[in-house]
């Protein structure tokens, strides 16, 4: 088997490929699903911004300057700490910042021990091996962190007099906080989870596709694969840790007394 070619797609490909989008949007309009417009600016968004990334990411592989790799990271990091918490129909003063903390540090100590101890590159910031694998980590810890807020606030709002009982009763801020806290955790993992157990048998994840479709050895995209599940699996456990840690600080006060009046339901636009 030659694994050495990669074919290369031309513009004619692309626009190919854009007749799939064209038949859902007949079936759309032949079903009146309305969602035909979507489906049109879904599709031009999705190649704008994936050119657009294109061209940045050849931009900064080639100068492989460490502070566009810096800022770089930073638009990623932030554009999912707004869209984590835009999601959320509670809200506390402060999440965003508590969000974007959380984030960072996942994002860092886990990209750092890839790079560095498993992958050992050389540098560890290498902008090749950092960018791609920091936004997985991100991407996947924005939607386990979303969804952990999102239970953790209804948790202590629905089950308030839950925790203000077992306060009542002599507990800590601490141990009647654990059930909610725990909840919350669990729910922001169970979609990572449920990857892990389904990867191979009923879906291909995207990197092991890309990899394999670019020519490099089944097995040796599967070790590949196997590194960024673990990886992910990791940051979206601690980023959804870190997260309820810090949020459950702001809903106490220094006498162990539950704070719920500071958890606001908001509008999502």
């Amino acid at each position: 088997m030659n694994t050495s070619s990669v074919i290369v797609l031309s513009n004619f490909d692309l626009m190919l490929s854009g007749g799939l989008i064209l038949i859902t949007g007949i079936l759309s309009i032949l079903m009146k699903l309305r969602l035909e417009r979507q489906l049109l600016i879904a599709a031009i968004r999705t190649v704008v911004q994936l050119l657009l990334v294109g061209y940045v990411l050849r931009f900064i592989f080639t100068i492989q300057s460490p502070w566009l790799l810096f800022a770089t990271l930073t638009v990623m990091v932030t554009v999912a700490t707004f869209t984590a918490v835009g999601r959320l129909k509670r809200r506390i003063a402060g999440v965003k910042l508590y969000a974007l903390f959380s984030l960072i540090v996942t994002a860092l100590v886990t990209t750092f021990t890839v790079t560095s101890v498993i992958i050992n590159v050389q540098p560890w910031f290498e902008p090749r091996y950092v960018i791609p694998l920091m936004g997985m980590i991100v991407g996947n810890s924005m939607t386990a962190i979303s969804l952990s807020l999102d239970r953790l606030f209804e948790e202590f709002s629905a089950k308030k007099n839950e925790v203000e009982v077992d306060l009542a009763l002599g507990a800590t801020h601490w141990e009647a906080a654990q059930r909610p806290i725990r909840e919350a955790v669990r729910l922001g993992m169970i979609p990572m989870i449920n990857s892990m157990m389904v990867v191979g048998v009923v879906s291909l994840p995207g990197m092991m596709t890309g990899q394999i479709l670019a020519g490099a050895d089944p097995i040796e995209a599967v070790k590949y694969q196997i590194v960024v599940m673990f990886m992910v699996s990791a940051a979206s456990a601690l980023a959804c840790i870190f997260v309820a840690l810090l949020v459950f600080r702001r809903l106490f006060n220094e006498r162990h007394q539950l704070l719920a009046e500071r958890i606001k339901l908001v509008k999502i636009k």
